[in-house]
């Protein structure tokens, strides 16, 4: 996909945003949503998304959004530092297919990292249930 298409509201994340399918989440509120990456690429990986826009990747995001969005995209990443005490954090996102991007709705990625320990692939590692993500939100969730 190129970076400059029209948004599919059919997109996964879309399903998520509008309760059709089901998400482990860590965080909401009206400007975005946290939840756990269910192909994560280490525990504790977490995505956020923006609520009430259409964009499909970062150059997307109407200009006056993106302060309040990325306010919540630190807000998570300092409760999964504070929840799980990992030695550093990526975060990261993916503008298009060609730059590794899968689902074609904004997102940030923040993945704890710990010393000696290798993420995986992104997109390549099985998938995990609400179940196994659980005990990792709650432990997110209480680094509100």
């Amino acid at each position: 996909m190129t970076l400059h298409a029209p948004y599919d509201s059919a997109n996964i994340f879309g399903k998520i945003l509008r309760g059709e399918m089901p998400s482990v989440k860590v965080f909401e509120d009206d400007i975005a949503l946290a939840f756990m990456d269910v192909f994560p690429q280490g525990e504790g990986h977490t995505l956020v998304i923006p609520k009430g826009v259409e964009a499909r990747n970062f150059l997307d995001l109407p200009d006056d959004k993106v302060g309040a969005y990325m306010l919540r995209v630190q807000k998570v990443a300092r409760a999964v530092e504070k929840g799980l005490k990992p030695d550093g954090l990526r975060i990261f996102q993916f503008n298009g297919a060609p730059a590794g991007q899968t689902v074609f709705h904004l997102h940030f990625h923040i993945l704890p990292v710990w010393d000696g320990v290798k993420p995986g692939a992104h997109a390549a590692g099985g998938m995990k249930s609400a179940a196994e993500l659980e005990p990792v939100a709650a432990k997110i969730r209480a680094g509100f």
